[in-house]
């Protein structure tokens, strides 16, 4: 790298201090950076050791209902399954007394669920990253998240003005999340924009301009997905073939050498090795119907929350299912079965008499239709971070834990 690079590196990470209140600043470096980095290393000795497994990380949905229709989501369109305040507030304790005080905060669009911030605010000790659309982020609930200083919003940011109609199912979608963004940067609080990328929306979001845009919005980190079709209205034909899967690769490995925010994706380790979080075990997630899932998309499972979410850590230690959807993947390739390889995926679900957990009940039936698609595992094209500090941080934290041998 370039002292150019270093230093534009440095004033992304300065732009944290100098934008947001110290309280604020406080509480994302500590709940956030060093307990979790506490907690990785915990969770690295249980699973060296062999010990009761309980992921790094937990990612609950707390809810289906949505303010917006998106093709290729996996939530249910107008589903109605929540989490219990009394199970939610499980969760976060259970994780706790786990030494995991980390979570995303998934729906639906979260920010309909009545009380959710009430609970989270029941816990200062913890570190929520809240996926929202945005819509609903109003200056006076950016305003109360100010005050309680430890969530970060991740506003999903699907395309520009006329992708954003079309993949969402309303209008002037760009807009009105664009005034979520502004009552964060209002606020001052750390706050990011995620990013689903498909055929669709690729020009519209994976270049430099975009980048620089939604940083002088304000957002501090850019969040990169891969798009996955799923749902009851997937649209495989807008997935991204493996060429653009590289060229994705590419793009995000070269922009953060000097990108005015950071890009986050939890796809590729240091090397450029592809990886499955789930397969890890460094994070699952549990649905709005309390299941215990795998990952968001697969929303199939075997074990359910009790009434109060006291039951979790139990679930996970004897959960035969996971342990062994853990091993399958793991073997099967480094990169996203679901995209790879459905017939695999739906085979072994039907041999632990999985369940559809979604209000649908149409899970079964989309699985039974996907075909294989290009995923993230790129064998003999590998790309390695070309920036040191994504480097060391990806070396310590995203090494596969021993997962893939």
């Amino acid at each position: 790298m370039t002292r150019r690079e270093y230093a534009a590196n440095a004033k992304a990470a300065l732009r944290i201090f100098t934008e947001c209140p110290p309280r604020i600043v406080w509480k994302f470096m500590y709940n956030f950076g060093w307990k979790s980095m506490r907690n990785i290393r915990r969770f690295e000795k249980r699973q060296a050791g062999g010990k009761s497994f309980f992921p790094a990380f937990v990612m609950i949905s707390v809810t289906e209902n949505c303010n917006l229709a998106c093709s290729g989501c996996w939530v249910s369109g107008g589903g109605k399954k929540s989490l219990s305040p009394q199970q939610l507030d499980g969760i976060i304790r259970s994780s706790k007394a786990k030494g995991s005080c980390f979570f995303g905060i998934l729906g639906g669009e979260p920010l309909m669920y009545k009380g959710l911030l009430d609970v989270l605010e029941k816990h200062p000790d913890c570190y929520f990253q809240l996926f929202t659309n945005g819509i609903l982020l109003t200056e006076e609930v950016a305003m109360r998240l100010r005050k309680m200083g430890n969530v970060t919003p991740l506003i999903s940011i699907e395309g520009l003005q006329e992708e954003s109609d079309a993949r969402r199912g309303k209008n002037n979608v760009f807009e009105r999340t664009l005034a979520g963004v502004r009552a964060c940067r209002k606020a001052g609080l750390i706050f990011g924009a995620a990013a689903s990328i498909c055929k669709s929306n690729y020009h519209d979001l994976v270049n430099r301009e975009y980048i620089e845009r939604i940083a002088k919005e304000g957002a501090h980190y850019l969040w990169y997905y891969l798009y996955r079709p799923v749902g009851a209205l997937p649209n495989a034909a807008n997935a991204l073939d493996k060429e653009e899967v590289l060229a994705f690769r590419r793009f995000v490995s070269e922009q953060r050498k000097d990108a005015p925010l950071f890009i986050i994706e939890t796809y590729w380790d240091d090397k450029g090795n592809a990886l499955c979080p789930g397969a890890t075990g460094m994070s699952h997630h549990i649905s709005p119907s309390g299941a215990l899932e795998f990952c968001p998309p697969i929303q199939m499972a075997k074990e359910f929350l009790n009434e109060e979410g006291s039951n979790l850590a139990e679930l996970f230690e004897n959960s035969h299912f996971l342990a062994d959807f853990r091993k399958m993947t793991a073997e099967s390739s480094r990169g996203c079965i679901l995209l790879e390889n459905p017939q695999k995926l739906r085979a072994f679900l039907e041999q632990h008499g999985a369940i559809d957990t979604t209000s649908r009940r149409t899970v079964w039936e989309e699985y039974q239709k996907m075909t294989p698609l290009a995923g993230h595992n790129l064998p003999g094209n590998e790309i390695p971070e070309a920036n040191p500090l994504y480097r060391f941080v990806k070396k310590r934290y995203f090494f596969g834990f021993g997962a893939y041998g």
